[in-house]
């Protein structure tokens, strides 16, 4: 399997909606291996996430990005996607394994006992937040970089998520994320494509 990405691009409803969505997402996959896209909006029937995932897997194929989908690890199958996401309410890591043997496994979590035990059962990397605060969940304190510290000594690598923006992935990966998770930073930059390079730049020489 090839290295996890570095960049992992959110979607939500209001993303994929946005008349400029497919543009944005030329030019956040235009970045290659170092970025994966997620096919994530929870509202979304079977038949429309699937159909957001090929979406995002015709756009990825070309640059060699990466797709992950949002929870449905039978769709990310499906589709050929590269992996699957899972919130705490969906299948455990090795459960979704069984569905999908090839791709990535990641796992959401928001405290150090959650992320042991998706380590403990198979999760191949653990998406930790939220980090900052974000408007993304209003009202939800933000955990800091210990977090991340705490996490990364587990042995798989962490990606963080949560008020994420350029300034502050140097102070992430010096806390030891291996990557970041962002969804406003990358899909309302005014350039998606310049965005997600600016994101990037801290682990260009890694």
């Amino acid at each position: 399997m090839r290295p996890l990405p570095r960049l992992h691009a959110i979607t939500d409803a209001t993303v994929i909606t946005d008349p400029a969505f497919g543009a944005r997402l030329a030019g956040v996959a235009s970045a290659g291996a170092a970025v994966a896209l997620h096919a994530r909006d929870r509202n979304l029937s079977g038949a429309a996430l699937t159909a957001l995932a090929e979406r995002m897997m015709a756009h990825a194929a070309a640059p060699e990005a990466a797709v992950l989908v949002s929870g449905r690890p039978d769709i990310a199958r499906a589709v050929g996607a590269h992996g699957v996401q899972l919130g705490q309410l969906d299948l455990a890591p090795a459960d979704a394994r069984t569905v999908m043997p090839g791709g990535w496994i990641g796992r959401s979590v928001h405290a150090v006992g959650e992320a042991r035990q998706a380590v403990d059962e198979g999760a191949d990397f653990l998406m930790v937040g939220n980090i900052f605060e974000t408007t993304t969940h209003p009202g939800r304190p933000a955990a800091g970089t210990a977090l991340i510290e705490q996490t990364a000594r587990l042995g798989i690598p962490v990606i963080a998520i949560g008020g994420i923006t350029a300034p502050r992935v140097r102070e992430l990966r010096d806390a030891g994320a291996y990557g970041i998770a962002a969804l406003s930073a990358v899909w309302h930059a005014d350039d998606a494509a310049a965005a997600t390079v600016a994101l990037l730049e801290p682990w260009v020489d890694a």
